[in-house]
């Protein structure tokens, strides 16, 4: 073979095996795209937001997400919220929805339904993934007698009202770990309210736990584990 047909030859195999990279992702790129969804228009907090403040185009922004991240109850527009106020406080950068909203037909009273209650707390978690809108887990670690600790999960499934990064000042337990902590808001029953307000006395750490989004599944509660793993 001569060499002008040897580098004739090599030319073809780098372009063909070019386009079949390209075509590989190519695929990929589509496959991830059915999975996640087209991206759909979220509105967000443009600067942190109080109670009060009126939520006009100075105060949002519009977010473009894959439609499976996107929070089922989302503004998809700012002229949505025209003549609405923050009904609690929204983080810069979360996403602004209906239980963080006055739109004026709210009555007075806390965001919650007869017979439920709104628990506050503080505990480590992750500001980026646990924002209002979003459902949490609360695990409850005590220590035992011998000393040892006991961490049990004592609330399944509940949802933020609302949520922001805690300062360094305001109290996590005197127990608790380090990293990042999250104050928030829970949207509770009487009895869990009682529970998670004692349990920030008694206890060593609360800690919150982001649920993925859809994720209902219940029946863990009370599931416990010691120190020793047992």
């Amino acid at each position: 073979m001569t060499r002008r047909r040897r580098a004739v030859l090599l030319l073809g195999l780098a372009v063909l095996m070019g386009t079949l990279a390209a075509s590989d992702v190519s695929g990929r790129e589509a496959a991830l795209r059915r999975e996640l969804g087209a991206p759909v228009p979220v509105v967000v907090a443009r600067t942190r937001l109080t109670p009060g403040t009126r939520l006009d185009a100075k105060h949002l922004a519009i977010r473009h997400v894959p439609a499976r991240y996107a929070p089922g109850a989302a503004y998809a527009s700012v002229p949505a919220l025209a003549g609405a106020r923050a009904a609690a406080v929204i983080a810069a950068g979360a996403d602004v929805v209906p239980s963080a909203v006055d739109d004026g037909t709210r009555a007075a009273g806390a965001p919650v339904r007869p017979g439920e209650r709104v628990a506050e707390l503080v505990a480590p978690g992750s500001p980026e993934l646990i924002r209002a809108g979003s459902r949490v887990d609360v695990l409850v670690t005590r220590e035992r007698g011998d000393g040892a600790g006991t961490t049990r999960l004592a609330l399944e499934d509940a949802e933020v009202l609302a949520a922001r990064p805690a300062g360094a000042g305001e109290d996590a337990g005197s127990g608790a770990a380090e990293g990042p902590r999250v104050a928030v808001a829970l949207r509770v029953t009487l009895h869990q309210a009682v529970y998670l307000a004692a349990a920030q006395s008694f206890a060593r750490e609360l800690r919150l736990l982001p649920r993925a989004a859809g994720d209902r599944r219940h029946g863990h509660t009370g599931t416990a584990v010691g120190s020793d793993l047992s």
